[in-house]
Order: structure tokens, then C-alpha cells, then sequence
């Protein structure tokens, strides 16, 4: 009986230490699953983020890329005419531009200036800044101009593929006829490639080198002294009026010049009835 009931107890005993020990391993499992989770979402954030990164490192160089075409405009007020417009030519020249076309009086004066694409806004800052000058208008303008440039570089290498292809036929004609023919049509492939080259040369032009169109104007100059404006005010004034007398009296005797032949060819046959009628009058009047 007591061998029973001490094997009894050692199998019971035996159940205790099996349920602790899968009670431990439970808990242990369910520790380490947070653990596993929170080390994978770093690794699941890192892998989101690169191909952000990517993105933007692509998108950069694209925007890099386009071509742009800007042209800007300057209205400008100086007493110095000629100095301003110096000066905004050296300022030009400073950033690597040069002048184009070019007109010059006492009280107004224009020019083209073609500056690098990227030192427009410095030009025009520059220009802006000179001393004794007012600004008036001023505009910028841009042309996205990318998808002409890619197109124009896409056909010119088609072109050149079709001339290669016209002159490997032309080596291989055999008669005069086949020769005159590929000929031909080789100058006329050559003239539209020539025309495409000219054309992208062109555009690209356009977008290394700016163009600023610049207009000066000369300012009145003020003058000192109210009583000395007023009197310079009715001198004009009586110089005004004295000019447009005198215009109005030359007016007049241009218009008696250029009717008074007519009126002597007119008057004669009405001064000769005139005279006759008052004879027979005279002769009917006992």
C-alpha cells in the first residue's frame, strides 16, 4: 500500500514540473515574437526609404535636363544715354555675353544683348543696380523647349542612318541610270539632314545664350527756381503760338496761290457779260 501511493505522488509530482516547464517555454515564445517584430520593422522601414531616395535621385537629374529657352526685356530712365548703355554692354561682357544689334540717339538708345542662359538673372540684376538709372519694365520670359531638341536629335540620326543607306546603294550601282537616280536622291536626303542640323543648332543656341533686349530713355532734366520755370514756360508758349501763326498765314497764301488762277480763268467771262449788259442797258435808256 505505501509503494502505491509513493508512486502516486511521484507521477503527480512528475505532471507539476511538465506544466511549468511548458508554462516557461510559452512565455518565452511570446517574449521573443515582439522581439522578431520590432527588429523586422527597421529592416521594413529601410526598405520602403530606398526607393524614395531613388526616385528623387532620378527625378533630380531629369529636371537638370530640360532645355530651356529664356529671353528677358529692360526698360531703362537716365539723364546719361549713352554712359548707361555702356555700362549694361560691360555688364553684359563681365557675365560672358556680347552685343548684337545696336541704335543710338541724344534721347533714346536700344540694344540686343546675348548673355549665357544661367547669368541672365545676374545680368539684369547688375544692369538694375547702375547708378543714376531707373527701371521701368521689366520681363523674363521662358520656353521649355526639351521635347523640339529630343525630337530633332532622334530624326537627324534617322537621316544620317537613310544617306549612310543611300551611299552604300550607290556604291553598288552598276549603270548610269541606276547612279543618276541614287544620286539624286542622295542630295536631296543631304539637303534635309543640313536642314535638321541647322535647325538643332538653333534650338541649342537658344539655350546657352540668352537674349536681353534693352531700351534706354533719356529723362527730363528738372530745372531750379519756380520763377525761371515760368518764365521758360511762357517763352515756349509765345514760341508755340508765333510758329503756328506763322503756319496758318503760309496755309493761307498757299490756298490764294492755288485758287487764283482759277478764279481769273472764271471771273473773265463774268466781268465780259457783266459789261456787255450794262451797255445795252445804257443804250435801251432814252
Amino acid at each position: 500500500m505505501g509503494r502505491r501511493v509513493g508512486i502516486a505522488v511521484a507521477l503527480l509530482g512528475l505532471v507539476v514540473l511538465a506544466g511549468c516547464s511548458a508554462s516557461q517555454n510559452s512565455g518565452s515564445s511570446q517574449a521573443a515574437a515582439p522581439a522578431e517584430r520590432q527588429d523586422a520593422a527597421p529592416q521594413v522601414g529601410k526598405q520602403t526609404q530606398a526607393p524614395g531616395k531613388q526616385e528623387n535621385a532620378v527625378a533630380e537629374p531629369a529636371a537638370q535636363n530640360r532645355q530651356l529657352v529664356r529671353t528677358g526685356s529692360m526698360e531703362l530712365r537716365a539723364a546719361d544715354v549713352a554712359g548707361t548703355l555702356t555700362r549694361a554692354k560691360d555688364a553684359a561682357i563681365a557675365q560672358g555675353g556680347f552685343t548684337g544689334a545696336e541704335n543710338l540717339t541724344d534721347q533714346r538708345a536700344t540694344a540686343t544683348l546675348r548673355v549665357p542662359g544661367d547669368r541672365l538673372d545676374a545680368v539684369m540684376k547688375a544692369i538694375g543696380e547702375l547708378p543714376d538709372v531707373t527701371v521701368g519694365e521689366r520681363t523674363v520670359r521662358t520656353e521649355d523647349v526639351t521635347d523640339q531638341v529630343v525630337d530633332v536629335e532622334a530624326r537627324l540620326a534617322n537621316q544620317r542612318a537613310s544617306v549612310e543607306r543611300v551611299r552604300g546603294l550607290l556604291d553598288r550601282a552598276s549603270s548610269t541610270s541606276e547612279i543618276t537616280q541614287i544620286e539624286a536622291e542622295l542630295t536631296k536626303r543631304q539637303g534635309e539632314l543640313e536642314s535638321l542640323q541647322r535647325r538643332y543648332d538653333s534650338l541649342r543656341g537658344q539655350v546657352s545664350m540668352s537674349t536681353l533686349t534693352l531700351s534706354v530713355s533719356r529723362t527730363a532734366e528738372v530745372v531750379q527756381g519756380g520763377d525761371k520755370a515760368e518764365d521758360e514756360n511762357f517763352l515756349t508758349a509765345l514760341g508755340d503760338g508765333w510758329g503756328a501763326l506763322t503756319k496758318a498765314v503760309s496755309w493761307l497764301l498757299i490756298v490764294i496761290g492755288s485758287v487764283l488762277p482759277f478764279a481769273v480763268v472764271l471771273a473773265t467771262p463774268l466781268i465780259a457779260y457783266l459789261a456787255w449788259r450794262r451797255r445795252r442797258k445804257s443804250a435801251v435808256t432814252p
